[in-house]
């Protein structure tokens, strides 16, 4: 009978530990954390919440092998990719089959039949992209080296994108990554290449190689190459500008990038038209993933998904997370893990927003994860939306809900003290600055408050700096008078 009773209250325990389960047996929550000012770990409640599992069940019969690349529309529709079985997948927001592409055909419902006779079909396709400016639907098809370009409402063929006659370099014309800007320039990230980004006009012929990412500087390196004869030069191994992996478009038109390569300076990239990376650093970690582990090893980002004000996801292929930042830079949750339940991830790989809600794929699972935000969650969206358009009112009132929430949120308390500066409340935030650790804007709201004071004391300030400017000027004049009735 005792050992019944243990058995039952083992069993109980372990089931306790595992996360909630939903109706339909999928994870219900994600544990979340950030990072303090002093890189100390802080749990937050779970951001997002999963709400379906889009899976080979979803998609009538066709199977699904992998899931490469992912992109949405503004109607709420989902591009899947399966590089395995070539083909790619149009869905609902809810995850209903709504199309499968494999053969391309025409307006007249004909299979496309290119100029050496062979039908058009995917081979290897790797990335999509759906423009919304055109409503056309780019497809990287990698092994074909070309992008394909659909009809975005019937998925009819439109055009084929081959290797510009003008394209220089010795760069394989292999897209495995598109996206298209505002003003129809096309983007596309070429696995191990180490001259850029290509960019492309909106014809297709070739513009320029775009942002190139640059390698980590191994000093010891450069100092026996200084010193090192032509022909010890060429035995030395080359030092390569490491290739990106994924790229996306924020609200502004600025092309952000990542890169899972370690020897790069940087993984994370916000390029202006110049192809430097602007991206903004302002919080009091930088946009790197885990700021240490136990074993020592760094994030490997994969993907990136930005919304149009900016607050950007990030995915990590190495530990299975999701990071999360603001426009600033500022870390503002991290959920997501490895393991074999419902609802963690095994190789994450593709990253994408459905409004608020995250579409996150999984190659090694086959599947992808359709997540919703929790309360806490909606509130950091809402509040990072409001900030960044300059609704102050409703900023406050988000930040204020997260610290309801989540009391040791320093991006919220921050948040709340950037809204107090931009009233010119500079008392109240500084204080608010205090609270969230951030330095910088500590600083610019004392200059604020000093001046605030300096005006409102002018009047006293003055009589002051007047009456000690007489006693000064009195007491030389005094000084004075008494040494030349001592030299007489």
């Amino acid at each position: 009978m005792k050992k019944t009773v243990l058995l039952l209250l083992t069993l109980l325990m372990l089931a306790s530990s595992l996360p909630a389960l939903a109706a339909d047996g999928t994870s219900s929550v994600y544990e979340g954390y950030t990072y303090d000012f002093y890189a100390n770990v802080k749990s937050t409640p779970a951001p997002f919440l999963l709400s379906r599992v889009i899976t080979s069940e979803n998609l009538k019969g066709i199977a699904l092998d992998s899931v490469d690349d992912v992109c949405t529309s503004l109607d709420g529709r989902i591009f899947m990719v399966d590089s395995k079985q070539s083909r790619v997948h149009v869905l609902d927001g809810n995850g209903k089959m709504l199309k499968s592409l494999k053969t391309i055909r025409d307006t007249e419902n004909k299979i496309v039949i290119l100029e050496d006779g062979s039908q058009l079909m995917l081979n290897g396709c790797q990335g999509v992209f759906f423009h919304e400016k055109q409503k056309e639907l780019y497809i990287a098809d990698t092994a074909a080296q070309r992008v394909i370009v659909l009809n975005g409402d019937d998925y009819t063929f439109k055009r084929l994108i081959t290797r510009p006659s003008a394209m220089t370099g010795v760069t394989e014309f292999k897209p495995s990554k598109v996206t298209v800007d505002n003003a129809d320039r096309i983007y596309l990230v070429v696995q191990s290449s180490y001259e850029g980004i290509i960019e492309l006009n909106e014809d297709g012929t070739f513009s320029r190689y775009f942002g190139v990412n640059e390698p980590q500087i191994n000093l010891i390196d450069q100092m026996w190459k200084s010193i090192a004869t032509d022909a010890q030069k060429e035995k030395m191994g080359k030092t390569y500008a490491p290739a990106f992996n994924n790229v996306a478009l924020d609200g502004e038109g600025f092309v952000m990038a990542v890169t899972s390569d370690y020897s790069a300076a940087q993984s994370v990239f916000r390029l202006n038209f110049g192809g430097k990376n602007v991206l903004r650093k302002k919080g009091s970690v930088p946009v790197i993933g885990d700021v240490s582990t136990p074993d020592g090893t760094s994030s490997v980002f994969v993907d990136i998904a930005v919304k149009p004000y900016g607050t950007y996801a990030v995915l990590d292929k190495a530990f299975g997370r999701v990071f999360l930042y603001n426009f600033d830079g500022e870390l503002l949750s991290v959920f997501g893990s490895k393991g074999n339940l419902s609802g963690q991830f095994k190789t994450p790989s593709t990253i994408a927003w459905l409004g608020d809600k995250l579409v996150i794929g999984d190659s090694a699972l086959k599947c992808a994860y359709i997540l919703e935000p929790s309360e806490f969650g909606q509130a950091l969206l809402d509040a990072n939306e409001a900030y960044y358009y300059g609704r102050w009112d409703q900023a406050t009132e988000n930040f204020e809900k997260v610290l309801r929430l989540c009391s040791n949120m320093e991006t919220a308390y921050v948040g709340i003290g950037k809204n107090l500066l931009m009233q010119e409340k500079y008392k109240d935030a500084m204080e608010y600055f205090r609270l969230g650790n951030n330095r910088e804007f500590y600083s610019k709201a004392y200059k604020g408050y000093r001046s605030e004071v300096m005006r409102s004391h002018f009047g006293i300030i003055a009589v002051i700096a007047g009456v000690l400017v007489a006693l000064v000027i009195g007491s030389e004049i005094a000084y004075n008078r008494k040494q030349r009735r001592g030299s007489k």
